[in-house]
């Protein structure tokens, strides 16, 4: 049995600091239990350091009052880091003090004057949801970054962020305006560009805002010529503490030049103000595809030169590994294979122009270069819908996730992989590069910004192998020495963090100036310290001395790792905080903005909970097996015990399942997840364990049970009707953990189909047929929740089937088994899914088309059965719009005339992020019927099977529904068919909105005659 486990303390407590910070009317929230610190001990980095506690501030005025408290002789050993996304490659978040993370309740646009085309905004406000709000204006904000569906501006400033396209517009500083900062003893200053007279009159004060103009304006004047010698001339110059750019082109003395890129080691960030930019008119990208990645390299000096916006490369592995992505299905046709070879590296060109007049030249011009004779060239596309172009530069923002997704402990990892050069030696220094890591018996991915001479290279390491773990340095060395020699940078774009190391080497004799900046600012050194640049009596953070994520994962053993569905591979690229309500990935991460309750999050607390078990020398893989063999009823009792016994209350176990329970096992992370981080697969795993030693809520007994109880409940449909359909009877459900639950409907989908004569098919029944109808036999696979509350939709598909010239048939009630895995009672549905899989891989060897009704359940038959402790089998059942487009040519039935004039289709977000052309199919079979059918930008309707039906969810339920599914289904015209192909998401909507919304199969069946 799973015993009662205890993860580590955190190196201080901070239960007093958060007293104090209550007294003096702090608003925000405060976290130090285990779960939280866990969540917040990784970043997108190699390293692993567990912080005391976080803060989750309200605003500025939350950050002042921590400060003060800070500054408090009591509290002289407490330190505050800031984070913003959590996605850095360096560690710069990272820190074993306290971590202040402004994204959950600092995230409000402010203002938008379109006028001086400036935004003010909270720190927390995410890259893209800025954009989105400017896009009416004509405007947005122009640093580009890979992570923009989940960077904060806060951390943008910190990183002085940027990403494709900075040869034309920059980086972040170069956009800022006005930062709202608080320093370390809890005073606040609006920094902007100052004339000489303001910036006298500041150096007159006597208080820490003077001190840190006059030390900054000091070391501007007296060390302008050094400055002008050690500070290289690159578009990606030393960021933090940018002593090159102290003066602006116009004179004006500007302090955010040194607070831009400083990682939170100077101040806290409350509010920006931005400059915006007009948005391109018009845009074009030629994607040009390599024998060779080096020719892809030495093409982008030819490319650069014709002044196009920016020039992106992408190497042989990292495309490699995103023709198995979801993004591939919108992109793969830009990127064909040739006859001859497959693309080596690939060139994306982008072209922007203010008319099509002006862009067809530009286009003319580049394709024109592109016309000379070089054998390295495969061929070129051009993107020119807006559609298309941002799928492509998806592909490459998910580059560095995609680079996790290979098989093995050896992955790809960041620590040398933002360096800069200048753009006319990025080939030659790229070619020492390769040749140091081929030396080293290593593979890599690469991917970059070549026109601004940046190159993400990525190492492949297990750093839990002793062999493995001096490469770092030893490649980090190389690298340092590498980048001098070809007058470079390490840190071109991702920050410094971790690799502080490095800054006096790279900084020289003006690293004491990066010194009394520090002190002037953080005289007493709480801020992040030992990043960038620390007190003479402090030292600098090393690359091997912060521990490394690989000594958790060594303790937990390569096997296990390897048998939790990549849980322990999760490399914190953070793709699982989109902000965007329409977007499907992790929808709970949406509804609370707790990053414990996101994949990652959760990914994190399963790491953590199989390390303790391994400390404990238990197997979770044989655990399993052991439990399986026994009796569940003979330990409830002992089960029963451990849920009251008091001293359970502190096992970790609790707060991963608390994280696991706010989970709706939509499956959106298994499909968007670059690393393919599959929460729901380690969630049921992880369930079947907790369970193994404490009692189960009733509510889990009823849902599980639900698809062999559903046909007596049906045969009482008056009194199930009573309890689902009166208030009395609600009250008595929810006593249960239940809600929300469906009426059943007076027909009976048993008692229609034996009316309209369709048989239950049988293997020997499908054998039997002749082979001409054989090959029209259709069997619907009908699952319990359709079958029993909407029967409606497989009448329809008979109907339809019938119209097709098809034979119709239903399969028999088999379970199907979805809730019993998503509530871990994984040996039942093993045994369950053995039956079904083997009668539905009977009719499909016995030559009958399978087609599901419901995509949730369907896709269990492709996912969960395919592989669940090692076994279980795939069936092979259709989605209904697979089936459709396979068969278009017998829709030859004319549509009948509609009143009404469109056709909206909101799909269920499984569909949407784990069968990438579902919704592209419906497309195409509603047009082969002369209709225009558009799908609606929707995320998860909350409802996600049973989920929403279960009381604790119920509030985050109805919350995702307000964010996409509501306004589609009360905004869009009365003339609108809007339908649903999730039965749970048309539950949802009768359940909240009291509105009916067919299948699509209902309207298809409808309008052909």
């Amino acid at each position: 049995m799973i015993p009662r486990l205890t993860s580590h303390l955190a190196p201080a407590s901070p239960a007093g600091f958060f007293e104090r910070l209550v007294e003096a009317g702090f608003n925000g929230d405060a976290e130090s239990r285990a779960g939280a610190r866990t969540v917040y001990a990784t970043d997108n980095s190699i390293y692993q350091l567990e912080p005391a506690g976080i803060l989750f501030p309200r605003g500025a005025d939350d950050l002042k009052i921590l400060a003060k408290v800070l500054s408090e002789p009591a509290f002289s050993g407490m330190t505050i880091t800031p984070r913003g996304g959590g996605t850095g490659t360096n560690g710069q978040s990272l820190t074993s003090g306290l971590v202040v993370d402004c994204s959950r309740h600092m995230n409000k646009i402010l203002e938008i004057d379109a006028i001086r085309r400036v935004a003010r905004v909270q720190s927390g406000v995410v890259k893209d949801q800025l954009n989105r709000a400017l896009k009416p204006y004509g405007l947005f904000f122009a640093p580009e970054l890979s992570t923009s569906n989940r960077a904060t501006i806060g951390g943008m400033v910190s990183t002085d962020a940027c990403g494709q396209g900075s040869c034309l517009y920059g980086k972040t500083s170069n956009h800022v305006v006005g930062l709202r900062i608080v320093l370390a003893d809890g005073s606040e200053w609006w920094s902007r560009a100052l004339s000489e007279t303001g910036l006298a009159e500041i150096l007159r004060r006597q208080d820490r805002i003077g001190e840190i103009h006059r030390t900054v304006d000091g070391i501007a004047r007296e060390k302008r010529e050094r400055i002008e010698a050690v500070f290289p001339k690159l578009n990606r110059y030393m960021t933090g503490y940018d002593l090159a750019h102290i003066r602006q082109p116009d004179g004006r003395f500007d302090l955010n030049a040194i607070l831009c890129g400083a990682e939170g080691t100077l101040a806290m960030i409350a509010e920006a103000e931005l400059n915006l930019l007009p948005l391109p008119a018009h845009t074009a990208l030629i994607n040009i595809r390599y024998n060779d990645f080096n020719a892809a390299l030495e093409d982008a000096r030819t490319l650069t030169a014709l002044k196009v916006a920016s020039v992106e490369t992408v190497d042989e592995k990292v495309l490699g590994l995103a023709k198995t992505d979801i993004v591939w299905n919108d992109i793969g046709q830009f990127f064909p294979d040739d006859a001859a070879s497959s693309a080596n590296g690939i060139n994306i060109v982008e072209i922007l122009a203010d008319d099509e007049t002006e862009l067809e030249r530009k286009l003319g011009e580049v394709t024109a270069a592109l016309d000379n004779d070089n054998p390295d060239r495969l061929g070129h596309t051009i993107a020119r819908q807006h559609r298309d172009i941002e799928a492509i530069w998806t592909m490459r923002k998910r580059a560095v996730g995609l680079l996790g997704n290979v098989d093995g402990p050896v992955r790809p990892v960041p620590f040398v992989e933002d360096t800069a050069v200048p753009p006319e030696n990025l080939a030659a220094y790229i070619r020492e590069f390769r040749a140091l890591l081929d030396s080293a018996g290593l593979s890599y991915g690469m991917f970059g910004h070549v026109d601004a001479g940046v190159l993400h290279v990525r190492p492949a390491l297990d750093l839990t192998r002793d062999d493995h773990i001096p490469l770092v340095r030893e490649i980090s060395d190389a690298v340092v020495a590498l980048t001098k020699k070809y007058g470079g940078v390490l840190w071109g774009e991702h920050g410094k963090g971790v690799r502080s190391e490095y800054v006096p080497e790279f900084f020289g004799d003006l690293y004491p100036c990066l010194q009394e900046i520090k002190r002037a600012f953080d005289p007493q050194n709480k801020l992040n310290p030992g990043k960038i640049a620390a007190p003479s009596v402090e030292p600098l953070l090393k690359i091997d001395g912060v521990p490394l994520r690989g000594g958790v994962d060594r303790a937990i053993g390569n096997e296990i790792r390897a048998a939790f569905d990549n849980a322990a591979y999760c490399n914190g690229n953070g793709a699982c905080f989109d902000f965007d309500e329409t977007s499907p990935m992790c929808p709970s991460y949406k509804a609370t903005r707790d990053r414990r309750f996101s994949p990652k999050g959760r990914a994190a607390l399963m790491r953590e909970w199989l390390r303790l078990l391994a400390d404990k020398g238990i197997d979770p893989r044989a655990e399993a097996k052991r439990l399986r063999r026994g009796s569940s009823l003979a330990a409830l009792p002992r089960r029963l015990f451990n849920s009251f016994d008091p001293r359970n209350r502190g096992d970790f176990s609790h707060e991963v399942r608390e994280a696991m329970d706010t989970c709706l096992a939509c499956k959106a992370c298994t499909g968007q997840c670059p690393v393919k981080v599959s929460v729901p697969a380690f969630r049921s795993k992880f369930l079947e364990l907790y369970y193994s030693r404490y009692a189960r809520p009733l509510k889990d007994l009823l849902v599980a049970a639900i698809e062999t109880s559903l046909p007596w409940m049906a045969r009482a449909r008056p009194l199930y009707n009573l309890m689902a359909g009166t208030e009395a009877g609600r009250r008595v459900m929810r006593l249960s953990g239940l809600t929300a639950l469906p009426l059943l409907p007076p027909r009976s989908l048993k008692a229609e189909a034996r009316r309209l004569g369709v048989a239950v098919a049988t293997q020997e029944l499908i054998e039997g047929l002749p082979e001409q109808e054989k090959k029209r036999a259709v069997v619907f696979v009908a699952d319990a929740f359709t079958a029993h509350f909407d029967p409606g939709v497989a009448l329809s598909a008979i109907s339809l089937a019938r119209k097709m010239g098809l034979i119709p048939y239903l399969a028999e009630a088999k379970q199907n088994g979805k809730a019993m895995h998503v509530h871990g009672y994984l040996g039942r549905f093993e045994t369950s899914a053995t039956k079904t899989a083997r009668y539905l891989q009977g009719l499909a060897g016995a030559g009958a088309t399978l087609v599901g009704l419901d995509p949730s359940m369907t896709l269990v038959y492709r996912s969960e059965y395919k592989g669940l402790w090692g076994s279980g089998t795939e069936a092979p059942v259709l989605l209904p719009q697979e089936w459709l487009a396979a068969n278009l040519d017998t829709l030859s039935a004319q549509p009948q005339q509609s009143a009404s004039s469109s056709y909206s289709l909101l799909p269920h977000c499984t569909e949407r992020s784990n069968a990438p052309s579902a919704t592209a199919q419906w497309k195409t079979v509603f047009k082969a019927l002369g209709i225009p059918l558009e799908i609606a930008s929707t995320g998860c309707c909350g409802m996600a099977g049973t989920f929403g039906h279960e009381v604790h969810n119920r509030a985050t339920s109805e919350a995702l529904y307000a964010m996409s599914w509501s306004s589609h289904i009360a905004g869009t015209s009365s003339e609108t068919v809007k339908m649903a192909t999730g039965y749970s998401c048309r539950s949802q909507v009768k359940a909240i909105d009291s509105k009916s919304i067919p299948h699509p199969l209902a309207i298809i069946d409808a309008l052909t005659g």
